[in-house]
């Protein structure tokens, strides 16, 4: 096994039980006995566990940030060389779309996106507070550039309507596709794209209320 190779066991294994157990719960050897691997090689790649869940997060968001990054900076060159503002529903498009796509990029995207739940509930702050580092820069360009698009609106009312925002993001995301709770008659949603649309529809029309 070459040392790529191992390092990526660790941070499969690590990602898969962090996602199931929480990061608190899950011991360095439960982690290496699923990779299949000693626990030197943890020590060796990562040097510590909490070093070890950053690269778990730095291996999922640094490519999605980059996707989400270009879009929102196309999104506001493009007015700019207009002469006009940003467009609301561009620039939440820029982020939403991604983020809603991310699940079936590959094998264990879910498994992140579980993770990301649990940063989110936890109520011990490591690791929400290694999420949002990775998460904060990219949060700071959308919302400056709502700021850009919506001038009438207070940075309070702007900050709050883009955390609902968010938060129906993420709420559809761990809804899409599934069965459980839905009253007769409707049916699940599996397309990204229509996921995308009705999303956008919703929150961009909350974005843009006086």
């Amino acid at each position: 096994m070459s040392l790529s190779d191992t390092k990526e066991r660790i941070l499969d294994s690590s990602e898969y039980l962090f996602a199931r157990k929480g990061f608190h719960n899950t011991s360095l050897r439960a982690i290496t006995d699923r990779a299949g691997v000693n626990l030197a090689a943890v020590n060796y790649h990562f040097g510590s566990k909490e070093a070890l869940l950053d690269a778990v997060f730095q291996r999922r968001l640094v490519p999605l940030n980059k996707v989400r990054r270009d879009n929102l900076e196309i999104v506001r060159e493009t007015a700019r060389q207009e002469g006009s503002l940003p467009g609301v529903e561009e620039s939440l498009r820029a982020f939403i779309e991604p983020t809603l796509a991310f699940p079936k990029s590959g094998t264990g995207a879910e498994d992140f996106i579980t993770l990301v739940g649990r940063a989110m509930s936890d109520p011990n702050d490591t690791v929400r507070d290694v999420f949002i580092r990775h998460i904060a820069p990219l949060f700071h360009l959308l919302f400056d550039i709502l700021r850009e698009a919506l001038p009438e609106l207070s940075p309070d009312i702007l900050f709050w309507r883009l955390q609902f925002a968010i938060g129906a993001m993420g709420h559809a995301i761990c809804m899409a596709g599934k069965s459980y709770s839905l009253p007769d008659g409707v049916t699940p949603v599996n397309d990204v794209e229509s996921l995308t649309a009705m999303l956008l529809d919703f929150v961009t029309t909350g974005m843009e209320r006086p």
